[in-house]
């Protein structure tokens, strides 16, 4: 006998943040681990733009503290629809776009916007809470694996056989887990798919909607372009809805401001989804956002100094690894293109640690990592993959570069002890 419903009985929590207070709490403990496993960043390390802690201060040192409209301040909205124009190249009207308290009562709004009990919901894997999301609202989940050499982005052949059957195609460049892009080639040819499929349904059935969360868009490793689908397929524009903040690309996971964009009619009902729970982002920080985002040359400034600190570490950590590969040690990694994690394979799956104890499972690898070289990571598993992966998400947002060289010589010395 249930004392709660089946949902909330069936609900799994978020892997990563159970994991990442299990690192934490060894931590307070004493233990010398680096914990790189929670997608945040250390506020010590990576604050937020000085200036947008200016303007916060400013609006409640002026009261700003009252309910703002559910579906964000029209100085705000205007703010957003202004910078996206400029940087991307993508026009909104008011009613095409929506704050909110972050990225996550966006993505959970079009889910409840778009999905009813039993349709069906095509994500890829690896994948950050599609799983979640679909448990939330009834989904049949269709999971497409991605492999390595593809960058573990999907291909629009992986998908094509889906896409008939499906209300919504979740999508994610920059990728969370991998630090992985889309190249302007496959993206088009994924949006052509969703054109097609659309001129096919016709008004017959429920169209086929693309959730793009593109958090991390502004946060490209050096070399790599950033392309969504509104730019490269102005077509697709009745059938996107995009999600993106300030979370990632100022450093700001605390502040809680988060925008959405698309068709009128479905960003409508999100709107009244997110005012029934009250996920609308704090007015003050909805103040100080809007200023900070028509400060151009503030804008840009912190965002170069944000991308040299990423991708300083970036680079040590790709070198000294891809070092320790063409050495011989069991470990691969791919290079960066964006946001804040590196993809690492540390294939020692059947091998022995040096008590002579065979490491048979994703459980196993992770656990010797944090035993052995005092690193705690994320191993894909948290994001849909199956048992037996031995590829993980590195998140460099609490790293301190000085620790970079020491983190790198514990896990050669640990993989040099596997027998």
């Amino acid at each position: 006998m249930r004392n709660i419903s089946l949902k909330a009985d069936t609900l799994i929590g978020s892997e990563i943040i159970k994991l990442g207070n299990e690192i934490n709490q060894k931590i307070k403990e004493g233990q010398s681990i680096y914990n790189l496993t929670i997608g945040d960043f250390n506020p010590q390390l990576f604050p937020i733009p000085s200036l947008l802690k200016e303007h916060i201060v400013a609006a409640y040192q002026n009261n700003q503290t009252n309910y703002p409209p559910p579906d964000g301040i029209p100085e705000l909205k205007k703010a957003v629809k202004a910078f996206l124009l400029k940087n991307e190249g993508i026009a909104f009207a008011d009613d095409e776009l929506m704050i909110a308290s972050g990225g996550r009562p966006i993505i959970y709004a079009i889910y409840e916007a778009i999905v009813d009990p039993n349709d069906k919901v095509l994500y890829p894997i690896p994948s950050w809470n599609n799983n979640h999301y679909c448990h939330l609202s009834d989904a049949q989940r269709i999971e497409v694996e991605t492999t390595a050499e593809e960058g573990f982005m999907p291909s629009a052949k992986s998908l094509a056989p889906y896409l008939k059957d499906v209300v919504l195609l979740a999508l994610c460049s920059p990728l969370n887990p991998t630090g992985t892009t889309f190249r302007r080639a496959e993206l088009e040819k994924i949006c052509d798919l969703v054109i097609e499929e659309n001129k096919r349904r016709a008004g017959k059935s429920k169209p086929l909607y693309v959730l793009f969360d593109q958090m991390y868009w502004m946060l490209m490793a050096d070399g790599i372009e950033h392309f969504n689908p509104l730019s490269i397929r102005p077509e697709m524009k009745p059938y996107t809805l995009f999600v993106d903040g300030i979370s990632k690309s100022f450093a700001a996971t605390g502040v809680r401001v988060g925008w959405g964009m698309g068709p009128a009619e479905v960003i409508g009902k999100m709107k009244s989804i997110i005012g029934h729970i009250g996920a609308w982002a704090p007015k003050a920080e909805q103040v100080a956002t809007a200023h900070f985002l028509n400060d151009e040359v503030g804008v840009n400034t912190f965002l170069n100094e944000l991308k040299l600190k990423i991708n300083s570490r970036f680079d040590k950590l790709y070198t000294g690894i891809e070092a320790m590969r063409a050495e011989g040690f069991p470990i691969q990694i791919i290079k960066p293109e964006g946001a804040i994690y590196l993809s690492v394979q540390i294939s020692i799956l059947g091998k022995k640690d040096k008590q002579g104890k065979l490491i048979e499972s994703t459980a196993a690898i992770t656990q010797f990592l944090l035993e052995e070289a005092q690193l705690a990571i994320v191993p894909f598993t948290a994001f849909g993959c199956a048992a037996g992966t031995d590829w993980y998400r590195i998140s460099i947002g609490t790293l301190n570069e000085a620790d970079i060289p020491d983190l790198l010589l514990k896990l050669r010395q640990a993989l040099s002890e596997l027998t």
